[in-house]
């Protein structure tokens, strides 16, 4: 697998420096197949193809992103822990980890109460399986000056 700095350094001598295929392959140690390939590639970047993988958490996506809302508008005191709703999940058959079922508490106990917190699902990042909250309807900020 070549990183995005060799790939960069490769693209670059054979393109602007015109530096031989041959040569490249002495400098870097790769073989001569894989710089072709990379420098016939349109794309910059080295892309690999990532299954697309049922999650355990699917069946359950939408009464978790429910619940959210119900939450998002509670006051701080009265919403229930993530914990308390994974313990829920759990109850109706969810057989999946706590830190696959947990959204990220700190973004929602960022959200103002009666915001519209938006919910998506993550194909990739800290949580590849959850639903996550994406953003707050509006933040407001005061800054002392």
């Amino acid at each position: 697998m070549i990183d995005m700095a060799l790939l960069s350094v490769i693209r670059r001598w054979h393109f602007r420096r015109q530096v031989p295929i041959r040569e490249i392959e002495r400098r870097t140690g790769l073989s001569r197949n894989t710089i072709r390939k990379y420098l016939r590639a349109d794309a910059v970047e080295p892309k690999f193809k990532v299954p697309a993988r049922p999650s355990k958490l699917d069946p359950f996506a939408e009464k978790l992103s429910a619940w959210l809302r119900i939450e998002a508008s509670k006051s701080r005191k009265q919403r229930r822990t993530a914990r308390q709703m994974h313990a829920d999940l759990v109850i109706l058959g969810y057989d999946g980890s706590y830190r696959s079922a947990a959204p990220s508490s700190s973004s929602w106990s960022a959200c103002p109460a009666g915001s519209s917190a938006s919910i998506s699902r993550l194909s990739a990042g800290t949580w590849p399986s959850a639903m996550c909250p994406i953003s707050c309807a509006s933040v407001n900020a005061a800054i002392a000056g």
